[in-house]
Parts: structure tokens; C-alpha cells; sequence
């Protein structure tokens, strides 16, 4: 388990034993430390010692691309409802942040991860994260697995997908699905998103709602609050269909 060390602006990733050195002097990580402590380098300044959140894994997770965002990883959870003792199935680990916040609720999931050096990489991540047993990083095309993951992995009380050809696994879900699972799609690009939902209508599944994920930050001043004028936050496009 890998803790936040936090001094005024500044914020770093360690691990019991570690020792780092930074112009603040040299940090010597007690190896009981624990969340609450307060641990000082040797020229006196102190780390305030904090638990990983998940906004904290979307910032030092080692990154392999762009990872999903923490408000699309709410989203996702609360419209599928994820939590303790849930099978999930997913695909397009990345990173690996969805995985995470999904092993952290409880849930029990594989993961796959074409690129063999990412998956690596989201391994480590999820030491990092704390939830290693929880889940189960393959590297592999998913599509290509879908006949034994269903007879020995599933039923999936969920599956989530982050993938250019999501559609062909969409398809699949009523075999790969608990009666009342849910699928969720991640898409960047309309196109894709309506390959999904067309896929889901084709399978039988219910439900089916695609969401677009905006967020605006507010600013405040002296002259007054509004929305802040810096850009119109898109992330993506989210798919969400039940099996009956």
C-alpha cells in the first residue's frame, strides 16, 4: 500500500521503507507508517501522511494514456450500482483507474489489457492502489475470450468497456451477464458510442441510455460568480444497457 505525503503545494507517492530526497531534505518512510502520521525530512520539514483516493490515483497512477476521468468513473458507478461481492468484466485496463475505484467498492474484477507492457504497468498500479487481489489484470483481446470467459469466469454481475470495438462484446452480454447486469461503454467518439447502442438493440438488453459527460468549473470574484469561460469540459460519451 502506497500512501499521499503532503507539504504545502506539494504531494508525493510513497510506500513504506521508501527513503526520497528533494531540496526539503531527506525522507526517511518509517515502515509502520500509517495514515494520520506526520513524518519530518531531515532539515525538519513535515509530511502530513494521507489514504489514497481516487482523485489521488488519477493523479500518480503511472499513466500508459489518457485515464478516464474521476467524474466518469462516478458516473459509471452510480448508474450500474458496483459494490462489495460484484463480478465485473473489464476491458481497456489503460492505466487502470476504473479498475481501481472498482476493486475499491468491493468488487471482483477482470481485466484486459491488449498491450502486454500496459497491462504490466496497471499491475503495478494496482499494488500501488491497494487492491491487487481484487483484480485480475490479463493481457489478451477480450473478444477473443469471450467463449471461456463466460463458462469460467462469469456470469458478470457487470462489464465495463473502454475499447475501440466494444460493439462485438456488447453483443455478447446477455452470455456474459447476470439476469438485471448492466454493460457500460466508454466512447471518446459519437460513431463508436452508436455502434454500442445499435449492438445493444440487436442483443435485447433494456434500458439503454448514453450520456454525455460535460463539466463546468465555477468562478468567483469580486465582480460576481459564474461559470467558468476556459472551455466546455467534454471527457467522452457513456452507454449504459441492462440484461432482462
Amino acid at each position: 500500500m502506497s500512501y499521499l505525503f503532503v507539504t504545502d503545494d506539494r504531494e508525493y507517492l510513497l510506500q513504506p521503507g521508501d527513503t526520497f530526497e528533494s531540496d526539503l531534505g531527506v525522507l526517511e518512510v518509517p515502515e509502520d507508517v500509517a495514515a494520520g502520521d506526520t513524518v519530518e525530512t531531515h532539515l525538519g520539514t513535515a509530511f502530513a501522511v494521507r489514504e489514497l483516493r481516487l482523485p489521488d490515483l488519477f493523479h500518480h497512477l503511472d499513466r500508459t494514456g489518457a485515464p478516464m476521468m474521476p467524474r466518469d468513473v462516478g458516473l459509471l458507478l452510480g448508474h450500474t450500482g458496483i459494490s462489495r461481492g460484484d463480478r465485473v468484466l473489464d476491458a481497456g485496463t489503460g492505466t487502470g483507474v476504473l479498475a481501481a475505484a472498482m476493486g475499491r467498492v468491493g468488487a471482483e474484477v477482470v481485466s484486459y489489457e491488449l498491450d502486454p507492457e500496459f497491462a504490466e504497468n496497471a499491475r503495478e498500479n494496482m499494488e500501488i492502489a491497494g487492491v491487487a487481489a481484487a483484480v485480475d489484470v490479463r493481457s489478451g483481446d477480450v473478444t477473443e475470450e469471450l467463449d471461456d470467459l463466460a463458462e469460467t469466469d462469469g456470469p458478470f454481475d457487470v462489464v465495463t468497456l473502454d475499447t475501440a470495438d466494444a460493439s462485438a462484446v456488447v453483443e455478447r452480454a446477455p452470455e456474459l451477464l447476470v439476469a438485471g447486469g448492466f454493460v457500460a461503454v466508454y466512447a471518446p467518439f459519437v460513431e463508436q458510442t452508436r455502434e454500442s447502442v445499435e449492438a445493444a438493440r440487436a442483443a435485447g438488453l433494456t434500458d439503454i441510455e448514453t450520456l454525455e459527460t460535460i463539466q463546468r468549473e465555477m468562478d468567483f470574484d469580486d465582480r460576481g460568480s459564474r461559470p467558468s469561460t476556459a472551455g466546455v469540459g467534454h471527457t467522452g460519451y457513456l452507454t449504459f444497457a441492462r440484461r432482462s
